[in-house]
């Protein structure tokens, strides 16, 4: 890269043009030419193109770079336009011109532009700017467009991607040349001859811009201001520096009448993740989920890369919002505009350019597992580019194109361009990644991969789970089909080694995918790896006042309808229904809405706020009516009452939040187990079993009997990375393991107790140890190091009981078992400060959700709070303990 260009640009891999552009051949007659122009201020053009096409790997052919350099050495006006329209103009997809007027025309070459099947070939655009203005060159295409989205009948023409390369070291502005080149980048996922439009268009000619406000950086962060989690400073025209934890946001102030609007930004990261565009307005000053777009933030090999997204303002514009990714990386922002899309502010023109795509190689997939049987394994496929393979944006079930990694097994295909690729491999968080290399070279291709495993709890009986994933909705599309099918989630549920998937139906697609539940196993199961459809109540019902899971089922739809627009509002009165036919419930994502406000009740807060006494929010769609709900028991199956509540969620929302509740939950003596779920692909949609339930199942692997094993709490919750297996707790008469007999060990009297598990961890950071904690009552009480190289340790904890407790252990934030409790003397755990926590809390709770139920419940929702007081008031006297 030439000295002179911006010094943060790091050149990529370079392959020769002659590899990925026509080879070089007198002048194309067939496009316009400049006869003569300044050659300087065009010699400066071309040199950042150069940068730039240097800097994406795709250096023009050696006879281009000779003929330029001869029009680098001319004084000649003419000579130099000739010789640099000689060598570029054969490199052209299309040509532009620009009118006096602002009137376009475009035109094709006079060749057939060479593209390659499921890979990206860089061209040129000549644009000849009779109007000398600083405009915005815009390129779309009818065949372009992601196919998640897109009609049934739309999805066969959507065979091309494409963008034009706005970045450094070139400007998103034409710099107003009469004459000057622009860098396309172009992808077919199909083979063969076609036909492509191209649509061109620019902004600010002819008549008033639609630009709204457009900041290039090049005076600092341009009244841009960090929201929460990046640490960022303006650099030599772009806002650099790293995002420090999840949902990291950068925000500026822009005021603009409402309308339909389009956000366009130039970025790069280090990291591949979901991003977010946010805006907020007069109205609502809030930026929240009712003002937000996702977009697919790519790690693009840290290449520049340009992003757009369409949004609509009611009412007054007063803000934006760039969440760049969901996770710490590095960032950087070139530019950011803001314009109306109502109509394009200036003249458009389209052009259909032949193309030929050229097949890519097969590469067959041998996939193995630790015993050498065939299986299947997620694989991220990048080139040397670091662009992903297949293209994310051309990716329909079962790939999802939110997703890096693709699922593949064995004996299954890709189709690669020849090239060097790096293909990361991994069988989900129990196996060990293996990052390997691979060459494509002019022929068909093996690659070969057997999953090596650091540990396998189902050989202890311990199976894993995630309780809570979708198969439509939140990023799954709409179109071409209404989500994915049992077939593609159960793909993903065998890459990621997870042992039980619960599909549950919700609000968005609902009546298209209530016809896969069943009441038993889908047949897409392969055992050991078992799916199942239940429902979550989310997007209609009850959901304002609190999400929840209904596993189990036997009925998915509440009586009196067919749909999801009948059910009850009052959560109580769907568990009810539900407990009656031997479900197994409890509430969503159970952080959400559990934020502290300053109000607090007397209690000693522990380490980090874990457990305190802060009274929650209660303003949102996780734990909140459960706090009513689990004072309750309900009929079940045969009439006997059961709690209405079986477990709680964990494991995808702050865990402080999700385990505070859970801790004051067992501080007053109810017996709610934790599950761990993902909520895929919304509250994460990085892959599923991201949060996960080991439940220990007895000989075969049955899914009833595996959530049963949750109610009765034999299970811990875990991210994979870290195992508290085969815990137990052992008095001086005798001994309980987790969810056996109750969990419940008794004494006569206080006394000390021996808890014993088998603990392991494996993290992909630079942790050496991993640290297991004995908590009792919510406290820590003991710790333990043990290695996080991954090997399995035997521990063992010594611990006086001076009263009735719940004893656990814990890998914060990593996993927790399920509690046991030790009984002394007969009496129950009670606290008195979890009581009044809970106590305050219902008045609270009232206040944020009375309005969610419809006029038929309000009563019934009043005498559930009722009971729910009177059930925290008793606690709080009776309770012998703080």
């Amino acid at each position: 890269m030439n000295s002179q260009s911006n010094g943060r640009l790091t050149p990529i891999l370079t392959l020769t043009l002659a590899a990925v552009l026509p080879a070089f051949t007198p002048a194309n007659a067939q496009l316009p030419r400049v006869e003569a122009l300044e050659a300087q201020p065009l010699q400066s053009q071309i040199q950042r193109l150069q940068e730039a096409l240097q800097y994406l790997g795709a250096p023009l052919p050696q006879a281009a770079r000779d003929t330029l350099e001869r029009a680098q050495a001319s004084t000649d006006n003419a000579r130099a336009a000739r010789l640099v329209q000689d060598a570029l103009d054969p490199l052209c997809a299309a040509a532009v011109t620009i009118g006096r007027d602002g009137s376009m025309a475009a035109h094709a070459g006079a060749r057939a532009v060479e593209l390659q099947e499921q890979g990206w070939r860089t061209h040129l655009v000549k644009v000849l700017n009779q109007a000398e203005a600083p405009a915005s060159l815009r390129v779309s295409s009818p065949n372009a467009g992601p196919l998640p989205e897109a009609s049934t009948d739309q999805v066969a023409l959507r065979w091309l991607d494409l963008q034009l390369y706005n970045s450094r070291p070139l400007k998103p502005r034409l710099g107003g040349l009469p004459l000057e080149y622009r860098i396309i980048q172009l992808y077919s996922s199909e083979p063969g001859p076609r036909q492509a439009r191209l649509d061109f268009s620019v902004d600010g000619i002819g008549r008033e811009s639609n630009v709204i406000k457009q900041w290039d950086f090049d005076n600092g962060m341009d009244n841009w201001f960090v929201q929460r989690h990046m640490d960022v400073k303006a650099i030599d025209g772009a806002v650099v520096g790293r995002s420090t934890g999840n949902d990291p946001s950068i925000a500026a102030l822009v005021r603009a009448p409402g309308g339909r609007m389009k956000a366009r930004f130039s970025a790069k990261a280090g990291a591949g993740s979901m991003g977010q565009f946010f805006w907020w307005t007069r109205e609502n000053p809030r930026a929240d989920g009712q003002r937000r777009v996702n977009f697919l933030m790519s790690r693009n090999g840290g290449q520049w890369k340009e992003y757009e997204v369409g949004f609509h303002v009611e009412g007054e514009l007063m803000g934006i919002r760039i969440d760049l990714g969901s996770k710490p990386t590095d960032v950087e922002l070139d530019w950011v505009q803001v314009s109306r899309a109502e109509a394009t502010a200036g003249a458009a023109a389209s052009v259909s350019v032949p193309v030929n795509a050229v097949e890519s190689r097969k590469v067959t997939l041998r996939v193995r597992d630790e015993n050498a049987k065939p299986c299947t394994a997620a694989f991220v496929v990048e080139d040397a580019n670091g662009r992903i393979y297949p293209a994310q944006a051309k990716r329909l079930a079962p790939d999802f194109f939110f997703h890096s990694q693709i699922y593949r097994a064995d004996g299954e295909q890709l189709r690669l361009p020849d090239g060097d690729y790096t293909i990361r491999c991994s069988r989900g968080p129990e196996s060990i990644p293996e990052t390997r290399r691979l060459t494509v070279d002019g022929s068909d291709t093996e690659f070969a991969y057997r999953v090596k495993r650091w540990i396998d709890p189902s050989k202890r009986g311990w199976f894993s789970g995630d309780h809570h994933i979708h198969a439509a909705g939140c990023r799954h599309y709409t179109n071409p089909t209404e989500g994915v099918l049992a077939e593609d989630m159960a793909r993903h549920i065998q890459g990621e080694d997870l042992k039980i998937g619960a599909n549950l139906t919700w609000g968005p697609g609902f009546d298209y995918q209530k016809q896969f539940f069943t009441g038993k196993l889908d047949k897409a199961s392969r055992y050991p790896y078992l799916l199942r459809y239940d429902v979550e109540v989310s997007g209609f019902g009850s959901h304002r006042s609190g999400h929840l899971c209904l596993l189990r089922l036997s009925e998915q739809i509440y009586p009196g309808g067919d749909s999801k627009d009948h059910w009850p509002t009052l959560g109580l009165n769907t568990l009810k229904w539900a407990k009656q036919q031997g479900a197994i419930t409890g509430p969503a994502h159970s952080a959400i809405g559990l934020a502290p406000t300053a109000r607090r009740v007397p209690g000693v807060d522990g380490p980090d706020n874990l457990p305190n006494y802060f009274i929650p929010r209660h303003d949102g769609i996780g734990a909140n009516e459960y706090i009513v709900d689990i004072t309750h028991n309900v009929p079940g199956p045969e009439g006997t009452l059961v709690p209405a509540v079986d477990f709680i969620s964990t494991m995808d929302t702050d865990r402080t939040d999700e385990f505070n509740m859970w801790y004051h939950t067992l501080n007053c003596g109810f017996r709610v187990r934790a599950s761990g779920e993902t909520d895929f692909p919304c509250i994460s949609g990085d892959r599923v079993g991201k949060g996960r339930v080991y439940a220990k199942v007895d000989g075969r692997l049955d899914y009833d009997q595996w959530c049963e094993e949750i109610r009765n709490g034999r299970s811990y919750i875990s991210d994979g990375f870290s195992h508290l297996m085969d815990f137990r707790a052992t008095g001086e008469t005798s001994s309980v393991a987790v969810g056996e007999k109750g969990s419940e060990l008794r004494l006569k009297r206080p006394g000390k107790i021996k808890l014993a598990a088998v603990a392991a961890a494996r993290f992909d950071d630079d942790r050496r140890n991993a640290a297991v904690e004995l908590i009792v009552n919510g406290f820590p009480r003991g710790k333990r190091n043990i290695p996080s190289s991954g090997e399995e340790t035997k521990l063992s904890f010594n611990v006086e009981i001076d009263r009735s407790s719940w004893v656990a252990l814990r890998v914060f934030p990593s996993s927790h078992t399920n509690p046991i409790f030790v009984i002394v003397g007969d009496e129950p755990i009670q606290s008195r400060h979890s009581a009044r926590w809970f106590l305050e809390s219902v008045d609270q709770l009232w206040s944020q959700k009375q309005a969610a139920y419809d006029a038929d419940e309000q009563e019934d929702a009043r005498q559930a709070y009722a009971h729910a007081k009177r059930v925290y008031q008793r606690l709080v006297r009776e309770a012998k303990y703080d």
